[in-house]
């Protein structure tokens, strides 16, 4: 009998021993788990943190003011502009394949309009996502020769150059300048009702009248 309790006690003290030993590996395991889930969540801010300045530092700002409506060609700064004195007449939001006159496309921007320019030799796959990021409201699509990057968008006195129709940039650049009533001078205006005319049209020479909004 003294045996069996000997045997019983070994036993009860062995199972105690394994079930501490567990209950350790438990606590090493979900201490490990919470130091990854921290390491990942500590990882994911700084990410988050460093693609917030990569994107705020490559956008270039101006200060334009707004409603300056004049005749005839203008001289901008930048190329394509993102601003300053433009033509009486806006361009009509949508999809071009032809260079437009800046003048117009100024006038839209004020309006709240994105206006992404792409180069010419742009590959024809390129060509068909920046479409589809165009297709919506208060988008303007077009070529444009010389310019500093593959791709280049603009919103009102905000412009950033991209490396190309992929660049996780664009998407993010539109979402924060379409048509926000923070940046855009003329919120709530229209972006179609004014002119559907490209460079190659003489339609500079409309003067300031109904449609200077």
């Amino acid at each position: 009998m003294s045996r069996d309790r000997t045997r019983a006690r070994k036993g009860a003290a062995t199972a105690v021993r394994e079930q501490l030993q567990q209950e350790q590996r438990r606590k090493r395991l979900r201490r490990a788990i919470g130091g990854a889930v921290l390491v990942a969540v500590a990882a994911g801010v700084a990410y988050r943190m460093f693609s917030d300045r990569q994107f705020t530092a490559g956008i270039v700002t101006s200060r334009y003011p707004a409603a300056q409506h004049v005749a005839g060609p203008i001289t901008y700064r930048e190329s394509p502009p993102m601003g300053g004195p433009h033509n009486v007449v806006w361009q009509n939001c949508g999809i071009y394949t032809v260079r437009l006159h800046d003048e117009h496309a100024v006038h839209a921007l004020e309006h709240g309009a994105i206006w992404i320019t792409y180069r010419p030799d742009l590959s024809a796959a390129d060509v068909q996502r920046l479409q589809a990021v165009a297709s919506d409201d208060y988008m303007l699509l077009s070529p444009y020769p010389g310019l500093p990057a593959p791709v280049v968008v603009s919103a009102w006195n905000n412009q950033l150059q991209l490396t190309g129709a992929d660049d996780p940039r664009l998407p993010r650049f539109v979402r924060q300048f379409k048509n926000n009533p923070a940046t855009t001078p003329e919120f709530g205006a229209s972006c179609l009702g004014g002119t559907t005319a490209t460079a190659d049209v003489d339609s500079l020479n409309a003067r300031p009248g109904p449609m200077a909004r």
